[in-house]
């Protein structure tokens, strides 16, 4: 209402009919002209002075009131007409132009030395002056001098002022709405519309019901009609009003200025408005959120009761399968969408956009306005899950034992509950597959097989992806080269020359590449006439064979070895040479060259010589012959015994020379000595003695140390056909050694391919028999550990987890490669220290509580609990609250969540902390998790309700109609149910001139103000609430300050237009000279006049008393000092001096 205490404090003033008041401006104007008047005559006395005949101004200025009556003069701020320079002039006046109606005439008046121009309006059956139709007149007036041609032309602006003729009429002059029950206060519901013709404040009017009215409020000046109470068609459901319009002018003139009645029809029902609105709030959890939440969905329904009250949120669009569910929660009219079962967001690699629409529990029932919501999670870059490999192809050593772990494969990235299978082939049955860790393990040995290439497949079963792996065996020395037959013989001929091939050994190694690749060599500690060739087993002689100085056989060993790593394998064979004997020795002589002596007279038949040679090959077959010297037969040669005799007598011999020389031969029947000769000399005389000396060839001693070395050879044991290779016995068991452990530990977080324990372990045998290969036989449940097969160090294969196996108890078995394999095992049990590698993890990912805001500090709240299944400092955890705040508290070792400040739910209703809970790890960094803490306070009656603002100013005008609204209290009362409701009343009422709506708070005017008799009212007003048990009470206060309105409506006026008065030229100072007598038709203290001097030649020479308006005479120079008041009339005065 403080734009009404703004409405302009002017009143209006009416003039009608008062002649005496347009007399007294005339007699003023008359005066004036009289000394101008004088003032000229004086000038005209001057000789050559020329006469001037012009008007004091060439526009003049001028109003009227419309509906003035006849014979009303126009009023002028300054005096209009000419000034008369010779007394002698009789001036008239005319209009000339301007007054087409006529509605004015101009008349003339002389005073003094001015002849004053006075317009006024005609009478008789003229018309009356209308504003509305026309409110300015410019006359065009003209002056003569009667019997002379003096003329002069001047304009007289007239304008038309207002009177308050006109009262205010509605347009149009019935309403109707319809307004839901549910209207807020102060709502605007409807607006009436007056028109008053008349302008300024003859043209303000106000509006007002014609009966009081608590549920509605009409503004005075607007129109406006607002509600000001709560609306319940149970008890009404129409209302029938009556607006009435009052003129201001017409009340204040005493008249109560109603013009016209508006009828308003207000139909209230019980509509539901306003349909839902949904807001939204999307979230983006992570794919590895337990049960996440998409997006909050707040529905928001201006309705009260029944209409505001939300039904459900559906999802209408957008999940043909069904997978989203929306959840109401605990908070009023919010609701969760979360996902029905899991969700296979690589379908959605660009999100889901559900449509969703709410309704309410209203009727008839209304429905929000759809809205799409975009679903996102929170993944890494998308990334194809696939094996890690195309193809997966690694060497297995064929040795390798039962149980070594061949490869893992896996997904990427892996889910969860991978499992893994191999596909049933005839392959895959020498493997196994660990189907939670993708671990490929052989589960036969492979020595015995002939496959080099092992083709297998991997099914990951629940996406069923399938990978190819190829398994290739490498190679293993583990085959010894198999002769070709178990002994070899040969008979071979003594003759054959060096070089001769005369046998070939074979054996086979089934082993590939060098493992397999056989040299050959002959093992003897002999020297022996044979070398064997090592790539192709071909012997041969590297000397010439003599089976009559060496061995009948020869019995050596042929030794076939591969080229395998670490070690050769080797297979030995028997292999004997026969030497056949061949006659390939000439016989030699014993003797050669031998001469000798016989009588001629030599008895025939005796025994002259004897010869001897030796054949190695054949001791018993040589025979001996005579080739030349005898060729008259006196010598007979026995051809099997050698001996020489005479056979017939010598007494005729004549050889040449006496000498008999003999040439002999022996021979084996194949092969022929070299001839010897036997030189016989024939003495004469008679001597019985035979002399002979032959020259000694001693091939009997060589040939019996050739059959002494035979012999030796002949001695020497020979090795037996099954023959035995000493080093291809596996004789002993490998062992552990001594300071093999029952156990050790090992800690979780060692990385993969770490060292964990290096196996020691010896064999006494040689070779192969000697080498020892490690495995890990059982225990080893998840495949986190691996043993190199020959250097027995055990490693990290797979990262270890000791939340779900704190240790393994693996079997730890060494074999070697010996032929038959020897094993052995042992138990280590390893134990799996605990690493800080999880987190703290809360049983709830959020919490939740409720608790009245007067909950006292110290009061425990709730307890969050975490959990961690680490061991020792690992495991123990620390609470705090990360978010800052002093109201709550935490106990660092439980969780306690406890208050630790006052608490207002006024000022903060709902806190959110977030609370972390974190381990106490000494070694490496600590780890933690956070979850949320939702605290919700419980309303408590705890606040007054609260005056806004504070205090309160109103101005208003005292001439309101009675129902305006003064003020209109609020107050806030953040108390929740009746604590928040509020009663105003008012402590003083000042007799009934205020009332207070108590649910409202709007203050009304119910008796007139009047500013005269009170300015300034202070109201107390209280406010007080529902609550229960106690309620809460506030004071406040409103001033009230009346402002005043112009209720000064008429403009005092004098009786006559201008007086005349005497006074001695040498009367004293303080006689009096004249009474002036004005009138004003106001009362009170607005009727009251005050007289005072304006101008005139006078000015300085007279005084007039403010009060009683007598004029006397005064010092000169002196001036009355007069003060001036609003709508008060000043005289202009001419004075005549005696």
């Amino acid at each position: 209402m403080d734009s009404l205490a703004e409405w302009k404090n002017d009143g209006m003033a009416v003039n009608m009919g008062h002649w005496a008041g347009m007399r007294t401006v005339l007699l003023c104007l008359a005066l004036l002209l009289l000394q101008l008047l004088s003032c000229c005559c004086q000038g005209l006395q001057e000789p050559g002075a020329v006469p001037h005949f012009l008007f004091t101004h060439s526009l003049y200025n001028a109003t009227v009131y419309e509906n003035s009556a006849a014979r009303t003069y126009a009023n002028s701020k300054i005096k209009m007409g000419i000034t008369l320079v010779h007394r002698s002039w009789d001036i008239k006046y005319r209009i000339t132009s301007g007054d087409e109606e006529g509605f004015f005439k101009a008349e003339e008046y002389v005073l003094g030395d001015f002849c004053f121009l006075r317009v006024r309006t005609k009478g008789g059956n003229s018309a009356i002056l209308n504003r509305e139709i026309q409110d300015n007149y410019v006359l065009t007036v003209k002056a003569t001098v009667k019997g002379d041609i003096l003329e002069t032309w001047t304009k007289v602006n007239v304008q038309v002022l207002d009177m308050n003729d006109l009262r205010p009429l509605f347009s149009p002059t019935t309403y109707s709405v319809t307004i839901p029950e549910s209207t807020p206060l102060r709502t605007s519901i409807a607006q009436v519309t007056a028109t008053d013709a008349d302008i300024g404040s003859n043209g303000e009017f106000y509006y007002f019901f014609k009966e009081k009215m608590e549920l509605f409020t009409v503004h005075p000046t607007s129109g406006v009609i607002s509600l000001s109470g709560r609306l319940n068609t149970d008890e009404q459901n129409r209302y029938d009003l009556e607006i009435l319009a009052v003129d201001r002018g017409m009340k204040l003139y005493g008249n109560n200025g109603v013009s016209s009645t508006a009828k308003l029809f207000i139909h209230v029902e019980r509509i539901n408005e306003h349909a839902p609105v949904l807001n939204v709030v999307t979230h983006i959890p992570s794919l590895m959120d337990k049960d996440p939440i998409y997006a909050v969905i707040t529905v928001e329904d201006l309705d009260e009761g029944l209409n505001g009250e939300i039904e459900s949120v559906t999802i209408v669009a957008g999940d043909p399968s069904e997978q989203f569910t929306l959840d109401r929660s605990a908070v009023s009219n919010e609701f969760q969408i979360k996902a029905s079962e899991a969700v296979d967001w690589d379908h959605f690699p660009y999100g889901v956009n559900l449509t969703l629409q709410a309704k309410d529990r209203g009727f008839p029932q209304k429905f929000s306005a759809v809205r799409v919501v975009h679903l996102l999670v929170k993944r890494p870059q998308p990334v194809e899950a696939k094996f890690e490999k195309e193809v997966y192809e690694m060497m297995l050593n064929e040795i390798s034992p039962v149980g070594t772990i061949v490869e893992a494969v896996k997904i990427s990235p892996e889910p969860d509950d991978a499992e893994y299978i191999l596909s049933p082939t005839a392959d895959s049955a020498y493997f196994k597959m660990n189907t939670l860790t993708g671990v490929i393990t052989t589960a036969r040995e492979f020595t015995m097989v002939n496959q080099d290439v092992f083709e297998l497949e991997v099914v990951e079963v629940d996406s069923e992806m399938r990978v190819k792996v190829r398994v290739i065996i490498e190679d293993a020395n583990d085959n010894t080269p198999m002769f070709s037959q178990p002994t070899y013989e040969v008979f071979v001929n003594e003759s054959i020359p060096i070089g001769t091939n005369i046998l070939t050994v074979s054996a086979v190694d089934d082993d590939k590449g060098e493992n397999g690749y056989i040299t050959y060599t002959i093992a003897s500690l002999q020297t022996l006439p044979f070398k064997i060739n090592q790539f192709t087993g071909v012997i041969s002689t590297t000397k010439e064979l003599d089976f009559e100085s060496s061995s009948e056989s020869y019995v050596f060993v042929v030794r076939a070895s591969d080229w395998g790593a670490p070690y050769r394998r080797e297979n030995e064979v028997n292999v004997t040479v026969h030497l056949e004997n061949v006659n390939d020795n000439q016989p030699l002589f014993e003797k050669i060259a031998c001469q000798g002596v016989i009588s001629r007279d030599f008895p025939t038949g005796e025994v002259i010589t004897t010869m001897s040679a030796i054949d190695v090959d054949e001791l018993e077959l040589v025979k001996y012959k005579i080739l030349s010297g005898n060729e008259r037969g006196f010598f007979d040669l026995n051809p099997d015994s050698g001996v020489l005799s005479l056979r017939r007598s010598l007494v005729t011999a004549s050889p040449k020379n006496g000498v008999f020389s003999l040439k002999i031969t022996a021979t084996d029947g194949e092969n022929f000595s070299d001839p010897m000769f036997v030189n016989v000399s024939i003495v004469h005389g008679k001597t019985t003695s035979k002399s002979f000396n032959c020259k000694e060839t001693r091939v009997a001693q060589k040939l019996a140390e050739k059959l002494l070395k035979k012999a030796k050879v002949n001695s020497k044991p020979k090795v037996e056909e099954g023959f035995i290779d000493l080093f291809s016995v596996n004789r002993q068991t490998p062992q552990f050694d001594k300071s093999f452990p029952s156990h050790i530990s090992v800690r979780e977080d060692l990385g993969v391919s770490a060292s964990v324990f290096s196996v020691k372990a010896y064999d006494g045998d040689a070779g192969f028999n000697g080498q020892i290969m490690y495995v890990i036989s059982d225990g080893n449940r998840d495949n986190c550990f691996n043993i190199n097969m020959e250097s027995g160090l055990i490693t990290v294969f797979l990262p270890m987890d000791r939340e779900k196996i704190d240790r393994y108890l693996l079997n730890i078995t060494i074999y070697d490669l010996g032929q038959p394999q020897k094993s052995n095992w042992r138990l280590l049990t390893v134990y799996v220290e605990d690493a800080n590698d999880n987190a703290p993890q809360f049983l709830q990912e959020s919490y939740k509580t409720v608790i009245p805001e007067n909950t006292a500090i110290g009061t425990e709240v709730i307890q969050v609990e975490a959990t961690d299944k680490d061991l020792g400092p690992n495991a123990e955890i620390y609470y705090t609250v990360l978010t800052s705040t002093t109201q709550f508290g935490i106990n660092s070792t439980n969780g306690i969540v406890y208050v630790a400040g006052q608490l207002d739910r006024e000022f903060i209703s709902t806190f959110r902390l977030k609370i972390e809970a974190r381990d106490k790890a000494e070694k490496g960094s600590q780890k933690f998790s956070v979850t949320t803490l939702r605290i919700s306070l419980e309303d408590v009656n705890d606040c007054p309700p609260a005056f806004v603002p504070s205090y309160y100013n109103a101005r208003v005008l005292e001439d309101l109609p009675v129902g305006t609204v003064v003020a209109w209290l609020e107050t806030q009362d953040p108390d929740l149910g009746l604590g928040g409701q509020v009663r105003y009343s008012l402590a003083n009422d000042y007799n009934g001139k205020f009332e207070v709506d108590k649910a409202s708070g709007v203050i009304r005017l119910t008796k007139e103000l009047d500013y005269e008799k009170q300015q300034f009212y202070n109201l107390t007003v209280r406010a007080k609430d529902k609550g229960r048990p106690v309620s809460l009470l506030s004071v406040s206060f409103v001033e009230v300050e009346v402002v005043d309105v112009n209720e000064n409506l008429y403009t005092p006026y004098f009786s006559d237009f201008a007086l005349t008065g005497f006074v001695k030229e040498n009367a004293r100072i303080g006689s009096s000279v004249l009474q002036v007598t004005a009138r004003d038709d106001d009362t009170g203290r607005d009727g009251d006049i005050q007289y005072t001097i304006r101008d005139g030649s006078g000015l300085g020479r007279f005084s007039i008393d403010e009060e009683t308006g007598l004029l006397s005479r005064r010092g000169p120079g002196a001036m009355s000092e007069a003060t001036r008041r609003p709508n008060t009339m000043s005289l202009t005065w001419a004075f005549t001096v005696l």
